[in-house]
């Protein structure tokens, strides 16, 4: 199998447990893999590296990396051309415009000679039964569609967050008859399965594509068992109750201010609260700018009522870190049409979650049963204040059977048992495929189970 996985490890991106899960359930599956992703490097200037995600990527896995990156996210003002230095702005419309000539999409379309190209040279040394996409980026698809095109070599798509939705805003992103809605549209048509996130994204590719709906299967993030605790917390209320945030800081710094006066105001109020503390760690942006937003000045900001910024966490840190927290603070932008893998590793911590997001939003179905979650409330700073008190006392008041509650919860959500379940199914659908409808070159290749995925960077 090619696997089109560009955020595969070591990229500091939450995409990279589902990539190392996926590809690692293919080789337990009898399957060779090559994955296509880009170079260290190059992660190093966009959303940095943690080269502890190594360790559980199977070593019969294969990974290619091209020599591909960002130019807008170079920081070398040594590199620069005059056009960037004198007229940075106008130098980066020209960048998107020339980019999306190649395939339409900015910041990466220019890489669609590169990635068809590393496709045929894998295939034409070992030759491919399945490939793989995960987007984004996009332009995956066409290295996917010239693999189909000379080839006939069958693919399946993991859109994950999905290309014709706007996750974020809950609108469609593109028509049907835009260009990047006839790409979706061919791309679809002779796909073999589509894998998305979760069941809003999956109703809109069903509604948009009818003829296509059986082909639409979500394929939840999930956590990786190795993340969780594993046993029932007791806070030392003596020494203060502790709060965390893990995950990338991607919300808007009014978000974050919001989250923090609900926090300042649940101290003032409740005595489990006065000498508490809220951890934040993880990446603050991404590129150039990350670590150097307003929102670095908040946080220092809110230092007075207990609020640490601890900076990036590697994978292998994960438990230990959860293990010293009473409880999680849950902030995700977004609503009903965005999941976010933070949500399933939270609960497999067995610690009391705060919602911080709108009332609306898909991990509120996730959390929806969960015994220690407090609800969602919206972003009303009272609300929150409150939901930041309900968890100081089911922090303090966790009985092993509610604990163990909280776990058969989480259980149903294991990264390992979702994905071997979806690559289970994408096989069995394979072998359902008639030479007819897979091309005879991708009809012979699938008896010798062999497949090459690729690529996703978000």
């Amino acid at each position: 199998m090619i696997y089109l996985a560009i955020g595969f490890p070591p990229a500091a991106k939450s995409c990279a447990y589902r990539m190392r899960e996926t590809a690692n359930q293919f080789i337990r599956a009898g399957w060779d893999v090559t994955v296509v992703t880009i170079a260290q490097e190059s992660w190093e200037r966009d959303s940095g590296i943690d080269l502890t995600l190594l360790e559980q990527v199977d070593p019969q896995v294969k990974v290619v990396e091209l020599p591909l990156a960002r130019e807008d996210l170079e920081t070398d003002i040594r590199l620069y051309d005059e056009a960037r230095a004198l007229r940075p702005n106008q130098w980066a419309a020209e960048l998107r415009q020339r980019q999306s000539e190649t395939f339409p999409e900015p910041n990466f379309g220019e890489w669609r000679g590169a990635l068809e190209q590393a496709v045929l040279d894998i295939h034409g040394e070992h030759t491919a039964d399945l490939l793989l996409a995960s987007c984004v980026p996009y332009v995956n698809l066409a290295a996917a569609w010239k693999l189909w095109e000379e080839h006939r070599v069958p693919y399946a798509v993991d859109f994950r967050d999905g290309w014709s939705i706007d996750v974020i805003d809950g609108t469609e992103a593109f028509s049907r008859d835009s260009e990047l809605g006839r790409w979706e549209q061919k791309i679809l048509d002779h796909a073999v399965s589509l894998w998305v996130v979760n069941d809003p994204i999956a109703e809109h590719y069903r509604s948009r594509y009818p003829d296509f709906a059986d082909r639409v299967h979500v394929v939840r993030n999930g956590y990786d068992a190795d993340s969780s605790p594993g046993r029932v917390h007791r806070p030392d209320v003596d020494s203060g109750l502790v709060f965390g945030y893990l995950g990338t800081v991607n919300f808007s710094a009014a978000h974050l201010e919001t989250v923090l006066d609900a926090w300042r105001s649940a101290r003032e109020q409740e005595p489990l609260l006065a000498t508490a503390r809220f951890e934040v760690r993880g990446h603050i942006g991404n590129g150039a700018g990350r670590g150097v937003t307003r929102h670095t000045e908040i946080l220092k900001e809110a230092e007075p009522d207990g609020v640490r910024f601890g900076g990036p966490a590697s994978k292998a840190e994960v438990a230990e870190i959860y293990a010293r927290w009473d409880a999680m603070v849950l902030i995700l932008i977004g609503g009903r049409y965005v999941t976010s893998g933070k949500v399933y590793e939270y609960m497999a911590t067995g610690l009391p979650i705060v919602s911080a997001h709108v009332v609306e939003h898909d991990a509120s179905n996730v959390l929806r049963g969960h015994p220690l979650w407090t609800g969602a409330v919206g972003l009303d700073v009272e609300a929150l204040a409150q939901s930041f008190i309900q968890a100081a006392h089911l922090a303090v008041n966790t009985s092993d059977a509610l604990h163990a509650e909280a776990m058969t919860h989480a259980d149903q959500f294991t990264r390992e048992s979702l994905m071997t379940s979806a690559v289970r199914n994408l096989i069995e659908r394979l072998d359902l495929e008639s030479p007819g409808s897979v091309g005879v070159a991708g009809a012979a290749a699938l008896s010798k189970k062999s497949i090459v995925t690729g690529g996703s960077a978000t």
